[in-house]
């Protein structure tokens, strides 16, 4: 249950050179997550020990000198104890669970403590286990980024030689914004054009569009809630850290971008955003989307990526039917929720950079999408879903750098695809000579390949049907023999002199 280097850098420097808070009997790793079940351990190359230091950690200790120096490294050993302790208990409980687990468990256990009998107390029970786990998690995540802020302190006093006590001070100071600054920060200037704006809107005048692009802005004021007749707010490339509950009140907002700040989470009345078409969050600290986002049904446009989203709320596709761009590219994504084949609307679909390890087996359903972005999900992403070849108005289509081994026999269906990047994955299906041809051989090579399965299916299905049928000669002679026998039987029988009424009648025509 190590830190990610990438998000707690110090943090995981610390605790791998810290042998009181080193994990017991396992292989040290430099990218595992909390969020990620356990990786095989791999022997490692003689050239790559597992002492080796990382380029991430050379930068690191280039930026910050005095990680190396012992005193340092004993006062971040007292400030990480608890990181140990619970990184210990995590160990035990296990790795922690699929979203759509704990949301269908939170939903048992919901029912159960509403009295519904139908539902097993042990049941119920496994449920509560998967919800506390998950709370758990929850908990120690917060703690790393605890431990991390606590840690640059810890640094930062034994650079300046201050106390560290004082320093703690200073620092549960660091949010009271200055009275100069006013209540939502920024400079004078910045100030007078929001206070401008809130004038404007409360004399009544019509106030459609709000953009405040790169103002230093810290907090976005409640008053911007009630702006009558607001259509656009752009606050993108700010300082915001907290989304005011008061957003939901902006009942004729059609678009909003708050990409490029310090955002952590956004608040549920998002949801109550019934005209909003275009939503921008992308490049902040989300670590989750409100389940309310749902709610947003006339979306058109969704940018959450450059996040550290895990996961994708349960039922996100059922609601968002009218999406047609969205764009999910860096984050930490594991698998993408089965309601997203409900999407029908798609028309883009970018996913790179993520932890995808497959796609949902309803991904065909996708009618409308043309392109997709599946590239750099590296190791963990391996093969398609077999009806992959569904998906036929796709025109462009990135798979680089992930393990993909073989393309699905339906490949060759995709008659509309005029991009495709398969670079950087082990392919024996097709062959690499095929791939190195361009689009057009990979489709005429899947599409033959699929005629031909096709072809020797329906064989079997008659061969299966018709199992007498056989081909031999001898075969052939036993059925003409036998049929050659029944014809002559019955002309005898019918030249005899047992006629039954029906050929004296025939006689009588005759």
């Amino acid at each position: 249950m190590d830190p990610a280097p990438q998000t707690h850098p110090i943090l995981s420097y610390v605790l791998s050179r810290i042998p009181t808070l080193a994990k017991p009997n396992r292989a040290p790793t430099s990218e595992f997550d909390i969020e990620q079940p356990p990786a095989p351990v791999h022997t490692p190359s003689p050239r790559t020990t597992p002492s080796s230091p990382s380029a991430g950690e050379f930068e690191l200790v280039e930026r910050m000198p005095g990680l190396r120096h012992p005193s340092v490294l004993r006062a971040m050993t007292r400030a990480v104890a608890d990181v140990s302790a619970a990184r210990a208990a995590l160990q035990v409980l296990g790795p922690r669970p699929d979203h759509e687990l704990v949301d269908s468990s939170r939903a048992i256990v919901a029912a159960a403590e509403a009295g519904d009998a139908r539902i097993p107390e042990a049941d119920a029970e496994a449920c509560r286990a998967v919800v506390r786990l998950e709370e758990t998690h929850d908990a120690y995540e917060a703690l790393l980024h605890e431990a991390e802020a606590r840690l640059e302190r810890v640094y930062r006093s034994a650079m300046e030689g201050t106390d560290l006590d004082d320093d703690e001070a200073a620092e549960s100071g660091k949010g009271e914004v200055p009275a100069s600054a006013g209540p939502e920060g920024g400079d004078a200037a910045v100030q007078e054009e929001v206070a401008a704006v809130l004038k404007q809107a409360e004399e009544g005048k019509p106030v459609e569009s709000v953009r405040l692009v790169g103002r230093q802005l810290r907090q976005l004021p409640e008053a911007f809630g009630r702006i009558l007749g607001l259509r656009v707010l752009d606050v993108s490339r700010n300082q915001l850290e907290v989304i005011p509950d008061a957003i939901g009140g902006l009942d004729h907002l059609e678009e909003l971008c708050l990409a490029a700040n310090a955002l952590i989470s956004l608040p549920d009345t998002i949801g109550l955003l019934s005209n909003l078409k275009i939503l921008n969050v992308s490049s902040n600290r989300l670590r989750a989307l409100p389940d309310s986002i749902s709610k947003c049904r006339l979306l058109v446009e969704l940018d959450v990526s450059y996040n550290g989203l895990a996961y994708l709320p349960t039922n996100i596709g059922y609601e968002l039917v009218n999406l047609r761009k969205l764009w999910i590219h860096m984050n930490k994504l594991r698998s993408l929720p089965s309601s997203v084949c409900e999407m029908t609307s798609l028309y883009l679909l970018d996913a790179h950079f993520n932890e995808l390890c497959g796609l949902p087996s309803a991904f065909w359903k996708l009618s409308s999408l043309e392109i997709l972005n599946l590239s750099s999900n590296f190791s963990d992403l391996k093969e398609l879903p077999s009806s992959f070849g569904d998906l036929l108005n796709l025109r462009e289509l990135d798979l680089s750098n992930n393990q993909i081994h073989a393309l699905p026999d339906t490949f060759g269906r995709l008659d509309k695809l005029e991009k495709l990047n398969l670079e950087q994955n082990p392919l024996a299906m097709p062959p690499e000579a095929i791939v190195n041809k361009g689009v057009d051989a990979v489709k005429e090579y899947m599409s033959k390949r699929w005629l031909d399965i096709l072809l020797e299916e329906e064989q079997k299905s008659i061969a299966a049907e018709t199992p007498q049928a056989s081909s031999t000669p001898k075969a052939w002679l036993d059925r003409s023999v036998s049929w050659v026998t029944g014809v002559s039987g019955s002309l005898v029988g019918y030249l005899g002199g047992n006629k039954s009424e029906k050929d004296a009648y025939l006689d009588q025509q005759f």
